[in-house]
């Protein structure tokens, strides 16, 4: 679809570097009506299923990176990348953590009005190639009368390939909102329902668990390290406290809230 012809859809696609167990608590925090599907090794898809940005007065952009900042946030460490496209413009959000965003945009006949600066801190928060993927982001910032906005975004996911991303078929960037709910539930995808937030911390905490530091959490390693750090920590603070070292005693005042909140921990999630 060339940007210069015919009605120009509005729409979004929002890329997580993440499973989608790990996307879906914090996506049903945003308590929107979103498609989650695997996209590639480590990446997540999010096909937003309503319009917000025709109702709520805002663009599409401005709601996109509102959903990116909050998820960004919201994760434990992976980043997202919104891409956003509407009848004038189309163009990349960046978020990750608590850092700035990072966005570049292109107009609808694909002429560049982002700063060069702003694409390669993209690939740097992405840890993409240095050089292979920077020389490909490259041309994207450059002046090119056969590329319009859509084909823009299909070269940034044509370089997030080469990280991993694989869109399910038939999600490409540029296509009407409409067309990508129908082609992701095709495709297989999660409808997700927001949750309240006591479902989505027990859902984070079930990711979390799932993970390397499951067992001391919670579980026979959990207890007896617990429990060790009760049994350093309440000598501890007596010393300190008889010596009236303020030092001593708060390591062991610290010893004993980690062993009593992870007892307690471990006897509530058992609940």
């Amino acid at each position: 679809m060339n940007a210069t012809s015919g009605p120009h859809p509005v729409g979004a696609l929002l890329l997580c570097r993440a499973e989608p167990p790990a996307v879906r608590p914090p996506a049903q925090l945003l308590r929107e009506q979103l498609l989650l599907a695997p996209a590639g090794p480590e990446w997540s898809v999010l096909v937003p299923e309503g319009k917000p940005w025709l109702h709520g007065g805002e663009p599409v952009e401005q709601v996109v990176t509102g959903w990116a900042t909050a998820l960004a946030v919201s994760a434990a460490g992976w980043p997202v990348v919104a891409l956003w496209w509407d009848r004038d413009r189309a163009g990349l959000t960046l978020a990750a953590g608590f850092r700035r965003t990072v966005g570049y945009t292109w107009l609808a006949d694909g002429t560049p009005v982002g700063e060069d600066e702003a694409m390669r801190t993209f690939a740097a928060r992405l840890a993409l190639d240095p050089v292979l993927d920077v020389q490909a982001l490259g041309p994207l910032t450059e002046p090119d009368r056969d590329a319009d906005a859509h084909t823009r975004l299909l070269g940034v996911v044509a370089v997030l390939t080469r990280a991993g991303l694989a869109l399910p078929t038939g999600i490409v960037p540029g296509e009407s909102a409409d067309r990508l709910r129908s082609v992701a539930l095709a495709q297989g995808a999660e409808q997700l329902e927001g949750a309240g937030w006591r479902d989505a911390v027990r859902a984070e905490l079930d990711v979390v668990e799932g993970g390397p530091l499951g067992p001391y959490l919670r579980g026979p390693k959990a207890r007896v390290l617990s429990g060790a750090q009760l049994l350093a920590g309440v000598p501890l603070l007596i010393w300190g406290a008889g010596r009236r070292s303020g030092g001593w005693a708060t390591a062991g005042a610290l010893l004993v809230a980690h062993g009593a909140l992870g007892l307690a921990y471990d006897r509530l999630r058992e609940r």
